[in-house]
């Protein structure tokens, strides 16, 4: 799992590997330009453009400097540096860069006032203004620099942070912050770039690696993971020879009404396609033959309306409750059964988490380890109205600790929040999969991971990672504009053999 850290144990990073390398801290800097202009000159090829380097006069405006001499050296000779001077304050290694940068004859101009700009004339803008150290929203010059810049409609590519963007913390509403093209971020994403607040500022972005001290990132002290293929690789158990459908455990998938068959479907076959020795599922007795027509290796248990079904609790794992189960007094009878009967891990979705929200008591008697999988609107409905993901990712982390489950908060990087009080972001999936339907089948996925006996805070990592992972291999080298769910569960063992492979 790769830490993620906060901009000021970046800077301890930073300052760890100066003194331990050891290295300079000038030489850091040009390392890192290096692999900034690395990846930049395979991707933007046409040395001829003309492109504007906007600096500050902090490091990161030392980086841009350092880029602008990197790139002229490439042969990037249209370039044009635009110092903002706003303060008398500079750092040393941006003095070093900007007595490097003027041996090369490239043409420097300092702004001092932001409302006396000659028109911008280049196809291309490089921000390196102020990097990852903000703690308050942009004022005075740089927010008049920044709201000019952004009605140019020009490509901008950002050093390490867009202006004005906070790396961490609650971002205000009316914050105002570059909007770049492409971010090109040193040794690891920054928090808030996974969430969703950073979508009108951030089209793309791209992480190089600047060499910092790996030991000390790996020892910091942070709640905040990103998921990498090679860690789901390590997690993942071979299925050996001699094992049997008992060996890979017995699933229940209590979903569906006479009208949302389709969510027991999605999340039963998705069970028994990830994996689970056995899915059956609890559905109306009018979905009998729909089941046994979509895919008659699931097993059932039929639900009379207003009757509690019948059903042998010790048989089965695990417990998935609530795609399409509705919100009336028999699915809410049957939500309080199987709280009150199961007492191994059960996987709620969907309606359940509806019902828990509006029968908040039921929250604290759910059994420990289970997983609740909200999308936004279910997540603030169960833990009260929230005014930014940052505010979710407490909420989740504190309520997974005093409850002692896991919640799996969905949107593009989905976070799984854990007992222990970590939060897990996911690296995969795409916008192809946004289509109803595709919860249902990651709590599939999940529940069978729990009956194949992994614990729930792996099943939700490796679940969710499974699911983006069999939707990106459907949609990207396919360039499919939909995945659509029903094909997703039917890609999830091809998945799971690639990745354990």
């Amino acid at each position: 799992m790769l830490p993620l850290l906060v901009s000021g144990q970046i800077r301890e990073a930073d300052a760890y590997t100066i003194a331990h390398e050891p290295i300079a801290s000038i030489d850091l800097m040009e390392r890192a330009c290096k692999a900034f202009v690395g990846w930049f000159i395979n991707h933007f090829q046409d040395k001829n453009q003309t492109i504007s380097v906007y600096c500050g006069t902090g490091n990161n405006g030392g980086d841009g400097l350092a880029i602008s001499r990197l790139l002229y050296e490439h042969g990037y000779h249209q370039l044009h540096v635009k110092i903002t001077r706003f303060s008398d304050k500079a750092s040393d290694d941006f003095n070093v860069n900007l007595h490097r940068l003027k041996a090369t004859g490239i043409v420097i101009t300092e702004i001092t006032q932001a409302g006396r700009l000659l028109p911008e004339e280049s196809e291309l803008l490089i921000d390196a203004m102020l990097g990852s150290g903000l703690n308050k929203p942009l004022a005075g010059q740089y927010k008049k620099l920044v709201e000019y810049l952004n009605a140019l409609d020009k490509t901008i590519v950002a050093v390490d942070v867009p202006t004005g963007f906070f790396s961490e913390g609650e971002i205000p509403t009316d914050a105002t912050i570059l909007k770049a093209d492409l971010v090109i971020t040193f040794q690891q994403p920054k928090i808030n770039f996974l969430l969703p607040e950073s979508g009108p500022y951030i089209k793309c972005c791209e992480v190089v690696k600047i060499g910092l001290n790996e030991d000390f990132i790996n020892s910091a002290d942070t709640p905040y993971y990103y998921i990498e293929q090679k860690d789901i690789r390590i997690m993942l158990k071979p299925r050996h020879r001699f094992s049997n459908k008992g060996t890979y455990g017995h699933a229940l998938m209590v979903a569906g009404k006479d009208e949302t068959m389709g969510a027991a479907l999605l999340c039963s076959s998705a069970c028994a396609q990830a994996g689970a020795g056995l899915t059956t599922a609890c559905i109306p007795q009018s979905g009998l033959t729909a089941l046994n027509s979509y895919m008659p290796e699931l097993m059932a248990v039929l639900r009379k309306k207003n009757v509690l079904p019948e059903i042998e609790w010790d048989k089965y794992n695990v417990i998935g409750i609530g795609p399409g189960l509705g919100k009336d007094d028999s699915a809410l009878k049957l939500l309080k059964a199987v709280i009150k009967n199961y007492h191994q891990p059960i996987v709620f979705d969907a309606d359940a988490l509806n019902m828990l929200a509006e029968n908040k008591p039921l929250l604290k008697k759910i059994p420990k380890g289970s997983v609740l999988t909200p999308h936004m609107k279910e997540f603030d409905r169960l833990f009260g109205k929230h005014t930014s993901w940052w505010q979710r990712l407490q909420t989740a982390r504190e309520k997974s600790m005093e409850l002692s489950i896991n919640i799996v908060l969905k949107n593009d990087y989905t976070i799984t929040a854990t007992p222990e009080g970590k939060l897990y972001f996911n690296s995969t999936s795409n916008a192809a999969m946004a289509s109803g339907g595709m919860g249902d089948v990651l709590t599939g996925i999940i529940t069978a991971l729990i009956a194949q006996k992994y614990s729930p805070e792996d099943a939700c990592i490796l679940g969710v990672y499974i699911h983006g992972k069999a939707g990106d291999e459907l949609a990207l080298p396919n360039r499919m504009s939909v995945v659509l769910p029903g094909t997703l569960t039917t890609q999830l063992p091809v998945t799971i053999a690639k990745l354990r492979a």
